[in-house]
Formats: C-alpha cells, sequence, structure tokens
C-alpha cells in the first residue's frame, strides 16, 4: 500500500520511523513549511535521511498542489500533526482516503488545545483518537480510541510524551493495519457531547490566588510546559512551572493575604491562596530561565510580604 506521511515536528518524525521500521511503502511526506530563520523540521530532516520525496505547499486550495498529489498514486495518507486546513478533495485523493491522529477522546475537546483543557477543567481521563477527516474541525468519523487516567499530579508534558505521543505512534501503526485488512471502522462521532474550548494560549494561563487551591493546581499542571501558567510580582511576569497545593484544614484560619508570599525556603516560595497555601518550586522570571523557585527568589531579591496581583 503505497503511503503518503503528511504532519510535522516530533511525532510526525516518530510516525515515520514507526511506518519504515516495519517496512511500509512510504512514497512522499508532506511537512508543514518552516518560518524564515527556522531550523529545518524533524520529520523533513527525517524523511531526507530516507531518501523520500519532501513537499512543503503553503496551501492545499491550489489545483496545482491536488495534481501533484494525485500524481503520487497514494492509498492512504497518513496525518500525524497538521495544522494547516486540508480540503476533503485532497483528503478523499488516496484509494482509501486519509487518517488524522487528535490527543482527545473525540467528540470531546476538538481543537488545538486538546490536552490542556482536560487538565484545567479537572477531567479524571483522557485518551487519543484516529479519525477520518473531512472538512470539519476534528468532526470526522472515528477508527479508533485509545484512553489514559489523569491523575492528581500529571502535567500537559506527562500526559503527552508519556503516554499520548508513543500511544499515538501505536495507534497510527494499528490504523493503518485495520486500513489494510478491510476492517477499519467508520464511527459517527455523536455531536451532542461535542466540545470545543479554543487555544489555551497566555489570557488563559493567568493565576489568580484568590481561587480555590484545586483549580490553580490544575491551572498549572495545564500549562506546563506550554503556554505556562502565570502571575504577576512587582509589575514582573513570573511563569510557575511546578507547585505543590498545600490545602488548608481551616480556611478562615490562613495566615497571609491571597497571593502573598509567606515563607522562603531553600527549595521553594509558599504563597497563600483562598483556602490554602502553594509551594512554587519551579518557576521563570520574564527574560529568564526556569529554575528552582527557591534560587529565583534569592537572586531577585524577593521578600516575605509582597503579592502576586
Amino acid at each position: 500500500m503505497r503511503i503518503v506521511v503528511h504532519g510535522q515536528q516530533a511525532f510526525g518524525k516518530a510516525v515515520l520511523e514507526a511506518l519504515l521500521k516495519r517496512g511500509e511503502d512510504v512514497v512522499a511526506v508532506y511537512v508543514a513549511p518552516e518560518k524564515e530563520g527556522a531550523k529545518a523540521d524533524p520529520l523533513k530532516e527525517a524523511a531526507l535521511a530516507a531518501g523520500l520525496k519532501v513537499l512543503q505547499p503553503a496551501s492545499y486550495r491550489k489545483p496545482e498542489v491536488l495534481e501533484e498529489f494525485k500524481a503520487l498514486k497514494p492509498d492512504l495518507q497518513v496525518m500525524a500533526f497538521v495544522t494547516l486546513f486540508v480540503p476533503e478533495e485532497f483528503l478523499n485523493a488516496p484509494t482509501h482516503g486519509s487518517i488524522q491522529y487528535h490527543p482527545s477522546l473525540l467528540p470531546a475537546y476538538r481543537g488545538a488545545a486538546a490536552i490542556n483543557w482536560p487538565i484545567i477543567k479537572g477531567e479524571t481521563e483522557t485518551g487519543l483518537s484516529i479519525f477520518w477527516p473531512d472538512n470539519g474541525l476534528d468532526t470526522g468519523d472515528v477508527l479508533i480510541q485509545k484512553k489514559t487516567p489523569i491523575s492528581n499530579t500529571d502535567t500537559l508534558g506527562t500526559v503527552y510524551f508519556d503516554r499520548l505521543f508513543p500511544m499515538g505512534v501505536d495507534a497510527m501503526l494499528e490504523s493503518v493495519d485495520l486500513v489494510k485488512a478491510g476492517k477499519a471502522p467508520r464511527i459517527k462521532q455523536d455531536e451532542s457531547k461535542a466540545t470545543y474550548e479554543g487555544r489555551c494560549g497566555a489570557d488563559n494561563a493567568h493565576i489568580d490566588f484568590g481561587k480555590p487551591w484545586e483549580q490553580i493546581d490544575r491551572l498549572i499542571r495545564g500549562c506546563n510546559p506550554a503556554p505556562g501558567a502565570w502571575a504577576t510580582l512587582n509589575g514582573a511576569t513570573v511563569k510557575i512551572f511546578d507547585a505543590t497545593p498545600i490545602p488548608a484544614k481551616d480556611p478562615k484560619g490562613i495566615a497571609g493575604k491571597t497571593g502573598e508570599i509567606v515563607a522562603i525556603e531553600a527549595d521553594g516560595v509558599v504563597v497563600a491562596c483562598a483556602d490554602g497555601r502553594f509551594k512554587l518550586t519551579r518557576v521563570q522570571a520574564e527574560g529568564g530561565k526556569k529554575v528552582g523557585a527557591g534560587e529565583w527568589a534569592t537572586s531577585a531579591n524577593i521578600a516575605t510580604g509582597v503579592r502576586f496581583t
């Protein structure tokens, strides 16, 4: 079966290498164009190293791009981390169509921030979907899904890199096998259960220490490593990547105002919130590197009594 791999970055590279390792007939690789001055995409580098044809159209709406794709005579397009819009005419050109990876249990959490939001919203489970894309945003029929729990210490990084990334590569291979065997299902998504939260960016990542500790904890973990939850101290932005919640047995008896630094220790900085405290352990000051919070407090001459706003 003639396969075209379409994607970018580390996940696209991992899918390509897994397909090549088991001897699949990959005839070309489509990669998102790099921005001016940026390094070559890891998927592009892997494809070139394997001697494969690499194509990087800026748009998939042009007739000549479609004709070039059809000339490859693809049987299946495997889409691993695709961000550009790809019209149905292009998706349906291969003999068996196209399959795509999405890091959520569709129809829940459609969109580009599908890993952040389940953590931020306190879900106890997430997963991945391999689906048949169409002109909608993650709306196509589902081929297979895999689930994974979200613990109360998981971050965006642990959920993705430790589980959804390797699980996704395996699921892609399993899906290719099902297509080759003529056993790949097409399960309609239940639109009544569809959710879309939008992009998770800096505007969503602001920490309000006046909120309950559970809400703050989920925000910090759901934004680690990107976009990075943040708060403002002495007029400067401080990103907070790791923090341990310390719930109060009696919130009325908490010493310190919300957002106030109540203790500075070698291994962290303790901040008061609405119903407890947080021990910040890894932070990044504006323009600086990620460091231990105790080291940051010492180098920046942070004193107890100052407040995050």
